[in-house]
């Protein structure tokens, strides 16, 4: 947890399929059913997409809303903070540019993206584990390697890729701020679901 959000439980709206309306409802369903922050993904939407959906979650939500990349939408629509690609601007380079009261985070995937999350409010690390079935044991960090990463980057982390129930606590004991999840992913009663069992396993 930061001083400005609660990073317990992300929510990960990364679609609008189903336009922008259904993006806010099931985000605002994600938060009723536990989620502490939402994290807006939104890749390949234009900055007017970004901005329009950005406001809208920021409206409509209880809780701090992150934007992915663009610190530019995330100033315009009074978001809470934003989230940097390890190819995007430093987070030192952004901290700069932004409000202070705005959260800088930065996403790790390995130890090279460690030096420059270090200046960020705190990072994602992932994927901890496979993110489907197809995907292969390669392509995920594993719990050592996460606690590993974690240690090393030296802010709040928060755990992504392949979390569940059954495995999120271990990430918490691990040295994780929180875990997310992507929303998208699920049916909206499913994700739902996902998100209230994932809260109760935390919590436990």
């Amino acid at each position: 947890m930061t001083e400005r959000a609660n990073l317990t439980l992300a929510a990960i709206a990364d679609t609008l399929r189903d336009g922008l309306d259904e993006l806010v409802a099931r985000a605002l369903a994600a938060v009723q059913s536990g989620a502490t922050v939402v994290h807006l993904r939104l890749k390949g939407e234009d900055a007017r997409t970004l901005l329009d959906a950005s406001r809208a979650l920021v409206r409509t939500l209880p809780v701090p809303v992150i934007v992915h990349d663009r610190a530019d939408v995330a100033v315009a629509a009074n978001a809470a903070g934003v989230h940097l690609s390890p190819d995007e601007l430093a987070p030192a380079v952004v901290r700069a540019l932004v409000p202070s009261h705005m959260l800088v985070g930065a996403s790790v995937g390995s130890g090279a993206d460690v030096a420059l999350a270090r200046a960020a409010d705190y990072a994602s690390i992932g994927p901890v584990f496979p993110r489907s079935v197809r995907e292969g044991d390669a392509q995920a960090l594993g719990v050592d390697q996460f606690t590993q990463l974690a240690r090393m980057v030296g802010v709040p982390v928060v755990a992504v890729g392949g979390i569940t129930p059954e495995n999120a606590r271990s990430l918490l004991d691990a040295g994780a701020a929180g875990v997310a999840v992507i929303t998208g992913a699920y049916a909206k009663s499913e994700a739902t679901q996902a998100i209230r069992q994932l809260r109760a396993a935390i919590e436990t």
